[in-house]
């Protein structure tokens, strides 16, 4: 470990950098960090925006420790928690359609290894990915509930991550693995049913937002011009 790794862990809490690396497994290609550079880089350049502020502005002294403290909270929205909505986002859009395909596979007679293997062939997304990094550490030794359940680690997703739990669990008791994937295709696509009923209901406030801020003025404008052209006069 070097120096500036060993000044990092001393700033952080042993359990928020635990915390902070599952964050960022998470994030899957997503991620540009390493735990040690996310970390090395946020205080750096926090510091950097605290100088700058100083410098830049009028009273800096005290401004200054307000907009670092916004800086560094903004960093870690930015390059974590946004990213990883963004990206929980479209592993859910995907999911629909990849476990349609790999129960699809299932009627057909193959075993559960046998039907990822065929899905993830025929499907090219992101979650269909993550399922190809799981059979492929089977080939150094993993069982598929093991590559299964490490995967989860890397899913940022609650709904998959349960998808897959459900999986697991059938293939461990020895029940019907086409019912448990019925039920969650059933799930998903009610799930994404109200995702699309909530951003119609969204519509009429912004379109209420956008007739406050242009239509409203427009029409004022309108109405009172003339008087306010006679006024002028």
């Amino acid at each position: 470990m070097n120096e500036e790794n060993k000044i990092i862990r001393k700033i952080y809490p042993k359990n928020q950098l635990i915390e902070l690396e599952e964050k960022i497994t998470s994030l899957g290609k997503d991620s540009k960090f390493t735990v040690d550079s996310f970390c090395t880089t946020r205080v750096i350049t926090t510091f950097i925006v605290f100088l700058l502020t100083i410098y830049i502005t009028k009273h800096g002294y005290i401004y200054a420790p307000f907009v670092a403290i916004g800086y560094y909270y903004l960093f870690y929205y930015l390059f974590i928690t946004k990213k990883i909505k963004e990206r929980t986002a479209r592993l859910d859009y995907e999911a629909l359609q990849f476990f349609e395909i790999l129960t699809l596979t299932l009627e057909s007679g193959r075993n559960l290894e046998q039907s990822l293997r065929v899905t993830c062939d025929n499907v090219e997304s992101e979650i269909s990915e993550e399922f190809k990094k799981a059979l492929f550490e089977m080939n150094f030794g993993k069982s598929l509930i093991e590559a299964l359940s490490d995967m989860k680690k890397k899913i940022p997703s609650e709904t998959i991550n349960n998808i897959i739990l459900n999986i697991i669990q059938t293939n461990q008791f020895g029940n019907s693995i086409l019912d448990t994937m019925y039920n969650q295709i059933d799930f998903l696509r009610e799930k994404q049913i109200l995702e699309i009923k909530g951003q119609i209901n969204k519509i009429p406030n912004k379109v209420s937002i956008i007739s406050v801020i242009f239509v409203v003025p427009l029409i004022m404008i309108l109405i009172l011009g003339p008087y306010l052209i006679e006024f002028i006069g």
